[in-house]
């Protein structure tokens, strides 16, 4: 599985403006776009999965993730929020970078495939302060494709 076949171009978001959990949250959700016709149900999803643990996992890095039944297919939105955002991180600093992951509800699998595959990415820290620093869509882009194609 590669990245850039669950996020699409217009998935991603340069400059987040949200400034708290919930908002960040709403506005990954509505850079999916069609992908998701009930974008309120997919938040309360995403609500109900912070609250069993923050899914803010350190290092300015948060990676929100839920499943639903009305989806068909795994997609994924990735922002970036310059000033930083109060996530509960597990280290308890900002998040700059969210990538997050909406699953159909029967896919186990690749959701799992999904989530080891953007923790390997991110663990690069090189590649994220890349990520923090772009302008623009575009770039992360091709970022992604390059890191991407490290893993196969």
């Amino acid at each position: 599985m590669r990245l850039v076949d669950i996020l699409k171009k217009e998935s991603i978001s340069v400059d987040l403006k949200s400034k708290g959990k919930e908002e960040v949250l709403k506005e990954l959700t509505e850079l999916l776009g069609k992908d998701i016709k009930d974008k309120k149900k997919i938040v309360k999803v995403l609500i109900e999965r912070e609250n069993l643990g923050s899914t803010g996992i350190g290092q300015g890095i948060a990676v929100p993730h839920g499943k639903m039944n009305n989806i068909n297919k795994l997609v994924a939105a990735l922002g970036i929020s310059k000033k930083g955002v109060d996530f509960n991180s597990l280290d308890g600093e900002p998040v700059y970078i969210f990538f997050l992951l909406v699953a159909p509800k029967d896919s186990a699998g690749p959701h799992l495939k999904a989530l080891a595959r953007i923790s390997r990415i991110l663990r690069n820290t090189s590649f994220c302060n890349i990520l923090r620093k772009s302008k623009d869509v575009e770039q992360i882009y091709r970022l992604i494709i390059k890191e991407d194609e490290k893993g196969n």
